[in-house]
């Protein structure tokens, strides 16, 4: 199969031939808009499992289902023994891709580097919400977890990508892992080649091999698909997606647990005091942007960070109320002078970055821009590279940062809270703490009654919305598209699977 470059797909033309009626059997080409970092990316580092995951090469002992439910996946059974002890039971015969067994011993191997500084599968995140105090083994089959305390979410945490289950790596399987297809190759920045495991223990693949290459311009992807150039689009544009569907193509949209959110510098600048912070977010129309932006395809206005079906999710309404945004912007001491607002003598400027991955956030953040100016707030908006605008409000440099993120990933509503807001959270860029929040997402760990946990994370829902901790603009549905034929393959709310053993073309 060609791995075509980003200089490749750049040069599709922007009239292009009419869609071809099949693509070519037994392969398949993906666009995405993220890629490898090295040549072979470890499934335990920063966000690579989530790549493996999806190309069907790694797994994990547990896993979610499509109604977001928590099913084992390499595992046989979980247990929980004592409050801080679970044991999780492997089957017989399952094997790496080089011929290994998977044992006890090998997912304690697997596991351990996550937590091991230096390595190069470590993982802070991660090791964040495995929490461990150590691992052991009881026989062959039997992993022994110790938490360092009690942690209702460890259940669900064993489903993250990042936890891939891996056998020791060979030049002949430097990813060696149990999914249904093997890792050839990644190009940094460009693709990644994987080929089917004839071996897989639920049945040989329908595909021969999957190449995802990497365009992090939406426009350009939406080319590359009309030219032939590639079989499939993750992320398709939804201004788009009615007409492509009109060309043929399969149009797969499902709603998903990802948010289109601001994370706020609460260190420094206007965004630092919670009034000007609840004054932005009720001076944006979610509806007009979602009707806007998502062309009615995409997703609903969210007034708070889970989506309403999904579970978890607390009942407080998307408010647009112009009037009442400039009522706070008074009660914070700013004064409107000439229809601009001044704040300590100055005109009240925030400056908003996000990245160009995804279709919809440029023109999200222009008309946040647009909504802010027209109550008088002056707003510049700068687009970037997702790592170097992360940068940018963490060195206090910018005030909003416009991001979509799936918030349950692992369906339990802690750890990615954790990792955004919590004082010590490894992706809390703008510095928000809140001693309170941060007490409270520490018990929805400790409390193991479902009910108990509902309000503790209702509560957590409330302190976001009142503080303007981050600001939700609107939860998505995830749009791709597809070349005629592809069967096996449906939008998950995680977006963490993508391929199996039975996704293929029909014939």
């Amino acid at each position: 199969m060609t791995v075509f470059s980003r200089l490749a797909l750049a040069a599709c033309v922007a009239f292009a031939p009419a869609l071809p009626t099949l693509a070519q059997q037994g392969s398949l080409t993906i666009s995405s808009g993220y890629g490898p970092r090295s040549e072979v990316p470890d499934p335990r580092a920063e966000y690579n499992g989530w790549t493996s995951n999806q190309t069907g090469v790694t797994e994990t002992l547990m896993g979610i289902d499509y109604d977001l439910k928590l099913y084992p996946r390499l595992a046989e059974s979980i247990e929980q023994s004592s409050p801080t002890t679970w044991r999780v039971t492997l089957p017989d015969g399952i094997t790496f891709h080089d011929g290994t067994p998977v044992t006890a011993q090998a997912v304690v191997e697997s596991i351990a580097p996550i937590s091991e500084e230096g390595h190069p599968g470590h993982n802070k995140r991660v090791a964040n919400l495995l929490d461990l105090a150590g691992m052991s083994t009881d026989g062959e089959n039997v992993v022994v977890f110790e938490t360092n305390s009690p942690n209702a979410a460890f259940p669900w945490t064993l489903s993250e990508p990042g936890i891939a289950i891996l056998g020791q790596p060979s030049d002949a399987f430097p990813i060696n892992a149990t999914g249904p297809f093997v890792f050839r190759e990644a190009v940094v920045e460009q693709s990644y080649h994987v080929e089917a495991n004839p071996d897989y223990r639920l049945g040989a693949p329908g595909l021969e091999e999957v190449t995802v290459v990497y365009v992090d311009d939406p426009g350009t992807q939406a080319l590359a698909f009309e030219a032939g150039e590639v079989d499939m689009v993750i992320n398709y544009p939804e201004t788009d997606f009615e007409r492509i569907k009109e060309t043929g193509a399969l149009g797969f949209s499902a709603p998903t647990a990802r948010l289109y959110f601001y994370t706020v510098n609460a260190a420094s600048g206007p965004m630092s005091n919670p009034l000007i912070r609840q004054a932005v977010s009720m001076a944006i129309d979610r509806q007009g942007v979602v009707d806007a932006v998502l062309s009615g395809v995409g997703g609903t206005p969210a007034g708070t960070v889970f989506p309403t079906g999904m579970g978890w999710a607390v009942d407080i309404p998307a408010t647009y109320d112009m009037a009442g945004a400039e009522a706070l912007l008074t009660e914070a001491g700013a004064v409107k002078e000439g229809g601009q607002w001044m704040l300590d003598g100055a005109p009240l400027e925030i400056d908003i970055v996000t990245y160009s991955g995804r279709a919809a956030l440029s023109p999200t953040a222009e008309l946040t821009q647009a909504f802010l100016q027209a109550i008088g707030i002056t707003s510049t908006v700068r687009v970037g590279e997702w790592g170097a605008m992360t940068d940018e409000i963490a060195a206090g440099n910018a005030d909003m940062f416009l991001q979509a993120w799936v918030m349950t990933p692992q369906g339990d509503p802690g750890g990615v809270l954790e990792t955004l807001l919590k004082t010590d959270g490894g992706s809390n860029s703008g510095g928000y703490s809140n001693s309170e929040l941060d007490a409270l997402l520490a018990d929805g760990r400790l409390t193991f009654d479902e009910e108990k946990r509902v309000a503790i994370y209702d509560k957590v829902q409330q302190i976001i919305h009142a503080e303007g901790a981050l600001i939700p603009v609107f939860h998505v549905s995830q749009v791709n598209v597809a070349k005629p034929g592809l069967t096996g393959y449906a939008v998950h709310p995680t977006e963490t699977y993508w391929v199996t053993h039975e996704t293929k073309f029909a014939e």
